[in-house]
């Protein structure tokens, strides 16, 4: 398994990412601020982009796993990897529907809840947005703290 970043033409890794924000023109907001890792165990089986927010403070914007390749470790290798890759990232956000499976991967990963923005999905996708049969109303925030 080998963990690397993206440099340049992000967007080719844009299909995996519409697996996690179904919307590219969301994708687009912090897809050239952030930095990408890809990995890479016989063909690329998960992604992620990463945004610094402050001194300490990073953001987790994006996290997606080929689907044949979920509960098998790749989501949370790439999570460990961020906070050994950001040495001085204190505290890692997360932002993510309101949705039982996905709140207990963060929870196994060490996240606890934040806070919240009320009807974030509903104001600012251009669709109903649906997980695990649920709409997605409000973006639930999660913190990891070193």
């Amino acid at each position: 398994m080998n963990i690397k970043k993206v440099t340049g033409a992000k967007k080719e890794y844009i299909d995996l990412l519409l697996l996690a924000d179904e919307q590219e023109n969301m994708i687009d907001k912090y897809l050239e601020n952030g930095e990408m890792f890809v990995l890479d165990d016989n063909g690329i089986k998960a992604e992620c982009v990463v945004t610094k927010e402050a001194d300490g403070i990073y953001e987790l914007k994006n996290i997606a796993v080929m689907p044949e390749c979920q509960r098998k470790g790749y989501g949370k290798s790439l999570i460990e990897f961020l906070f050994g890759n950001y040495s001085d990232c204190n505290v890692l956000f997360v932002g993510t529907g309101d949705c039982p499976s996905i709140l207990s991967f963060y929870s196994i990963c060490g996240f606890t809840e934040s806070h919240r923005i009320k009807n974030f999905f509903i104001e600012n996708y251009d669709h109903p947005m649906f997980e695990d049969g649920n709409q997605l109303i409000d973006m639930v925030y999660l913190k990891k703290e070193r």
